[in-house]
């Protein structure tokens, strides 16, 4: 993988639509869509693949469907104090949400709490337990704050390429 992305042309963007919507579609009919033989589209793909503008491949799997039917968002705020000797609680906050499967997301924020998590869990008990023996318990985190999801209005994992 490169440090920059290569310069995308309207193929490349409609190959990465099609990507989106569809990753199991054949070269075949991606190639019928865009204008292309299969074997261009491969090429293209492979091209987007080792330049890291495609990162990987997943199945997305429906919450619900495992039996994870609530989903929130929570701000945390961090300790700012922190001996030198050790590790800092940024650092070491952003290594344990690594281990928790209950984040699904967790990114960085500016302004008075330090980072959003995206949790999905069972129920109630199970969001009760991952914050009093989990999230509170790690020595980085000062405070947190929730949102509980009530209805997804959009959800998408596509970006408007």
């Amino acid at each position: 993988m490169t440090d920059s992305a290569p310069a995308l042309d309207k193929l490349d963007r409609a190959i990465l639509r099609r990507l989106q919507d569809n990753g199991r579609e054949t070269y075949e009919v991606m190639g019928e869509q865009v204008g292309l033989s299969a074997s261009a589209v491969l090429r293209r793909v492979k091209r987007l693949e080792d330049s890291g503008t495609i990162g990987r491949y997943v199945a997305l799997v429906r919450p619900q469907a495992v039996g994870l039917q609530l989903a929130a968002y929570l701000t945390v705020r961090l300790e700012k104090n922190t001996d030198v000797h050790k590790r800092s609680p940024m650092d070491a906050f952003r290594a344990a949400v690594q281990t928790w499967p209950e984040v699904v997301e967790c990114v960085s924020l500016t302004g008075e709490m330090d980072y959003v998590l995206r949790v999905v869990v069972r129920d109630m008990a199970h969001y009760s337990r991952f914050v009093l023996e989990t999230l509170l318990k790690h020595p980085s985190v000062q405070d947190c704050k929730t949102s509980f999801v009530l209805d997804t209005v959009k959800s998408t994992t596509a970006m408007p390429v």
